[in-house]
């Protein structure tokens, strides 16, 4: 049996090796973008990469799956490389690069779903004070709303840190494609809102919105309560101070409470006691904060195997951190999926620019959806 450190020391000389001919096959794979620029020859030659990684498994023996790997990596990197030779100046950088920052919003119409006193009503108040808030009856009208024009933003919520993600709203960012210019984390307190006349013993039935029914569903459970959906939480309590029915209670905000005339029989329902909801706010038109820190994208990727795994190496090769991703079905479209993904960054990094044009150029149905500031 050989000693540690000697291998160890054989294992030092193989990478020193490795790192040598790894420099030799990425200045080629420069010569190569070099080549393909001034050829107008496109980057990703897919049939090419395939037959070489089948070569490379089978080369591999014992180790083929390993060594394909490790090549689908190179590859990627090589890829990288040349996009940057060959697409410097892609659509999706001039977009970027003469993006606007946020203007004034006071006296900007706002939309938001619900009604006076429901959490995305809070939300848009926080973010904007000086704004004009128009309330909608849906997600696809606030996104309406600012198609047409009648709002210069909306405010939408996309995830609840008990509940999870808000699929409808996914579904209609990857449908409108709109940008998000910014986000708001919300902390979310429920109460049991009812008639004034009526006592928590007289609880049978509670009404809200599903992702707070879901929120508070241990409390729920725990009471033995009937759960009834309604379209939005401020909705609940207003229907419940109209419908008069002593064993109905609506679980809403206490703002919501006190604005349609209910007493708080309880308060604190929610499972999580740091129960958040996540807000985005969406335009039509790009703006780019100094100090945003989020970015959101958008595409669809084929049922391949390993296409998933691709893309998410060239966000690790360059240190980025994925916070959130989401896969909603594409329509019309057997077992295929449109992903949307956030991470942190900003797009005056010079590394960031870089790898969303070249992510423009290469992956089907690809949109940036902002830069912003959370």
């Amino acid at each position: 049996m050989r000693d540690l450190s000697e291998i160890r020391a054989e294992i030092n000389e193989i990478d020193d090796e490795l790192i040598k001919l790894f420099r030799r096959r990425m200045d080629c794979a420069k010569d190569v973008g070099i080549y393909k620029k001034a050829n107008d020859i496109p980057v990703l030659n897919r049939q090419r990469e395939n037959e070489i990684l089948d070569e490379v498994q089978s080369k591999g023996g014992e180790y083929g799956s390993a060594a394909r790997l490790l090549f689908t990596n190179i590859m990627e990197l090589s890829r990288a490389l040349q996009y940057n030779i060959v697409c410097r100046e892609s659509t999706l950088r001039s977009e970027i690069t003469s993006a606007r920052e946020m203007p004034p919003t006071d006296g900007i119409t706002v939309a938001y779903q619900g009604i006076k006193g429901a959490n995305s009503y809070e939300a848009a108040q926080r973010l904007f004070p000086d704004a004009v808030l128009s309330s909608h009856k849906t997600f696809e009208d606030v996104f309406g709303a600012v198609d047409a024009g009648d709002a210069t933003f909306g405010i939408l919520p996309v995830e609840n840190s008990t509940a999870g993600s808000v699929s409808a709203v996914y579904d209609l960012i990857l449908k409108h494609r709109f940008y998000i210019v910014g986000a708001f984390d919300m902390r979310i307190e429920h109460c049991l809102g009812a008639l004034r006349q009526s006592e928590l013993a007289d609880i049978e039935y509670v009404w809200s919105h599903p992702q707070a029914l879901s929120q508070c569903e241990g409390y729920i459970e725990s009471h033995g309560f009937i759960p009834v959906s309604k379209a939005n939480t401020a909705i609940a309590a207003r229907d419940v101070a109209k419908e008069k029915r002593l064993n109905v209670a609506a679980i809403c905000t206490p703002e919501a409470a006190k604005e349609y005339g209910l007493q708080i029989l309880d308060t604190g329902l929610q499972d999580d006691p740091y129960n958040t909801t996540r807000f985005i706010v969406i335009s039509k038109q790009l703006f780019i904060s100094p100090d945003a820190n989020k970015i959101s994208l958008c595409f669809f990727l084929p049922h391949v195997k390993g296409s998933l795994y691709d893309l998410l190496c060239r966000f690790n090769s360059l240190g980025l951190n994925l916070t959130k991703i989401e896969s909603r079905p594409a329509k019309g479209r057997d077992f295929e999926y449109l992903f949307y993904l956030d991470f942190t960054g900003s797009v005056y990094s010079e590394n960031v620019i870089d790898l969303l044009s070249q992510l423009s150029e290469e992956i089907p149905e690809f949109s940036f959806l902002g830069n912003y500031r959370e």
